[in-house]
């Protein structure tokens, strides 16, 4: 079924608002170039990468650590793509 390894790593929420809509929006389509399933967890709820709105059912405010796991065969890039875009303190523009 997987053509990749899994890779699974931490990451903490660095923007003041946390993951709100516009992030988790730039992380959904971050997510969707990838090949592999990619799914983040907080505690142990996990959801899919690709679902805004199963993103924003974590919750997640600012100092929340979340777990991103992906599985296929660009499965590390996936996953250090997406934590940088998780532990950018920035958002790309003014909210």
């Amino acid at each position: 079924m997987s053509d990749g390894l899994a890779v699974e790593r931490e990451f903490t929420v660095r923007s003041e608002l946390g993951l709100h809509a516009r992030p988790a929006g730039l992380f959904v389509a971050a997510a969707g170039r990838f090949r592999s399933e990619v799914q983040v967890g907080r505690g142990g709820e996990w959801v899919s990468g690709r679902s805004v709105l199963s993103i924003l059912s974590l919750a997640a405010s600012k100092g929340t650590r979340l777990r991103i796991r992906a599985l296929g065969p660009d499965a590390e890039a996936a996953v250090e793509t997406l934590g940088r875009l998780l532990e950018s303190s920035g958002e790309g523009g003014a909210g």
